[in-house]
């Protein structure tokens, strides 16, 4: 019997490649607001008003565990006040696009399918 392999990432273990995917991607709020970053940069207010059921501590937290995780990247200017922060994928982030994509195409036909 072959012993079970353990993958690494970002310094953390996990026991098969879905729950690598799960432990980054899983939870939520991180595959919506990846979904909203699809297309465009977003300020973290512009986030907040497209995911309105989401706390501040709670979206907060997740933008820095995906930023941690390399999906997305924070840009501060401080040239002149107030701060600015926005946020984009990251390259790395742009590869979980097609899996985003069909996540919200299935919830799409989930929908489509009970009305």
């Amino acid at each position: 019997m072959q012993e079970p392999r353990i993958l690494k990432f970002n310094g953390k273990e996990y026991p098969c490649c879905a729950s690598l995917t799960m432990g980054i991607i899983g939870g939520k709020w991180k595959v919506v607001i990846l979904y909203h970053l699809i297309d465009e940069t977003l300020r973290y207010n512009e986030l907040r008003k497209m995911i309105p059921a989401v706390t501040e501590r709670t979206l907060s937290l997740q933008l820095k565990a995906l930023e941690e995780d390399g999906l997305i990247q924070r840009k501060v200017y401080t040239s002149k006040p107030p701060l600015k922060v926005e946020y984009s994928l990251s390259d790395f982030g742009k590869t979980v696009v097609p899996l985003v994509q069909s996540i919200a195409n299935w919830g799409d036909s989930v929908v489509g399918k009970n009305r």
